[in-house]
């Protein structure tokens, strides 16, 4: 097995996540998906390490990020692949082919639906710790910002499949009604969460709709006057 190689699982407790994202009494999904991923990084008999805001450094996601693979290669790694846990569908096999794809390349990337990534393998000869904490981070621009970044720096890029990853709720109907395969648990969970949002939906649309016809919504500042 790759012994230059190790896994870097950027992913915060599931308490944390659960206070992120923006679903209620998630908690438990995150929890099993957190569990989920570690045991993913174990089937590949890589040597895996985890990132939390435990143990995190730096004041932005692009400084804490930077800071955690930078740790990885202080330990003598030549390249890290990292994953979260907030996409369901990923399985041990993208890392192992991430693993493959950068004996040849110096970047690999698993895109994800949003414009980011789900996994991301990169050897330290191409890691430069001030570019990297710039790059637009958490937005759609991530993956169009790499790209350019790879062909000014002229390295080689390869990608893997493109999944979808958990951000807003939508994201999650579209992991359900994927064709591809989930655990039943996961999958329970996650169905679970969709319909509670639905009965939150209801129930306040129905308040609003009891509420005086000349109820006045303040949309902008508070008013001085």
């Amino acid at each position: 097995m790759n012994n230059k190689t190790a896994i870097l699982i950027f992913a915060n407790s599931a308490k944390f996540e659960a206070i992120q994202k923006p679903f209620q009494s998630s908690e438990i999904l995150f929890d099993v998906l957190n569990t989920r991923i570690i045991e993913i990084a174990k089937q590949t008999g890589l040597p895996y390490f985890l990132s939390s805001e435990k143990n995190q450094t730096g004041a932005t996601f692009g400084e804490r990020f930077t800071n955690a693979i930078q740790s990885i290669y202080d330990k003598g790694f030549e390249s890290v692949i990292t994953i979260g846990n907030d996409t369901p569908h990923l399985e041990t096999n993208h890392i192992l082919k991430a693993v493959n794809q950068l004996q040849k390349n110096d970047i690999v990337l698993g895109p994800s639906k949003d414009g980011g990534f789900y996994l991301m393998g990169l050897k330290a000869s191409h890691f430069n710790t001030e570019t990297f904490s710039k790059l637009p981070w958490q937005t759609s621009r991530l993956h169009r910002s790499i790209s350019r970044l790879v062909v000014a720096k002229r390295s080689t890029l390869s990608y893997l499949e493109t999944l979808s990853d958990i951000d807003i709720l939508s994201d999650v109907k579209t992991i359900i009604d994927s064709f591809r395969y989930l655990s039943k648990h996961i999958k329970q969970l996650l169905q679970h969460y969709i319909s509670v949002e639905k009965k939150i939906y209801k129930t306040s649309t129905h308040l609003i709709h009891l509420l005086p016809s000349n109820f006045y919504f303040n949309k902008g500042s508070p008013s001085l006057f």
